[in-house]
């Protein structure tokens, strides 16, 4: 009786172990044909025999030959990214520059940015095309006119950097200069500068407004002058003139006897 008993559960043990090592199996080869793609990647397939295939896998689930293919997976979301460099103007004034970007892989051109480049293409890329193209486009401009051509400097290094990154496949897809900061010697320099400005300009109005103070006097004078001469000239041709000057002044001086009463 016992015999039997020990036999049934050697029996189940077996057959569960059967039925465990078959879906132990099948786990194993579901995970070998299977890859799940996360939404923002797509995967590219590498094949041992093949090598990089050019077809391109969106989000989702889908198969691959076992132990043969593997899956790359690419990050195709729009990343932002900070590019800094210091370099010297056309004046040999240094600047230190920043430049933001937002940047993303050629969806067609994900075979061979991995060939070519690799999974890290924006670290071995961006950089380099960055600090190349701010230099060469800084080193174009004296320093003040980083300033006063603020918007068209920020033009020409958008359509370089570009230009240059299309060579690599990458999309840009917004760029905006964040920082552009001047030697403190510079700065001071421009300060300085900025002083002597303001006190030329109140030197010149307080010239200027001195040119007008004359200017007026002698109008003043001139017609002073004139008026006197055509009193003088009444006096001398109208006798009625000088006896009504005569009246005026003692007019005035009966007004000044009774306001000293």
């Amino acid at each position: 009786m016992a015999k039997q008993v020990v036999d049934g559960l050697v029996g189940v043990l077996n057959a569960a172990w059967k039925i465990g090592a078959g879906v132990s199996v099948a786990g194993l080869l579901a995970a070998q044909t299977l890859y799940v793609v996360e939404p923002g990647h797509s995967a590219l397939i590498f094949d041992r025999f093949q090598g990089v295939k050019e077809e391109e896998y969106n989000a989702g689930i889908h198969f691959k030959v076992p132990f043969v293919q593997y899956p790359v997976m690419f990050d195709v979301r729009t990343q932002p990214r900070i590019l800094r460099t210091e370099t010297g103007t056309k004046d040999m004034q240094m600047v230190g520059l920043a430049v933001r970007v937002l940047y993303e892989p050629e969806r067609t051109k994900l075979s061979k940015i991995y060939q070519n480049i690799g999974l890290e293409y924006a670290d071995q890329v961006l950089p380099s095309i960055g600090n190349e193209v701010m230099k060469a486009v800084v080193a174009e401009y004296e320093a003040h006119e980083l300033v006063t051509l603020r918007e068209k400097v920020a033009k020409t290094i958008v359509s370089r950097l570009r230009t240059r990154a299309k060579n690599y496949n990458i999309r840009l897809r917004d760029i905006s200069i964040t920082q552009l900061q001047f030697s403190p010697e510079y700065t001071a320099a421009v300060e300085r500068k900025q002083v002597a400005q303001q006190l030329t300009e109140r030197q010149r109005f307080l010239v200027e407004k001195a040119r007008e103070e004359k200017r007026a006097t002698i109008i003043r004078v001139e017609g002073e002058t004139e008026a006197a001469r055509l009193i003088t000239e009444a006096m001398k041709t109208s006798p009625e003139f000088l006896e009504l000057r005569k009246i005026e002044a003692a007019k005035e001086i009966a007004e000044t006897l009774a306001r000293s009463r």
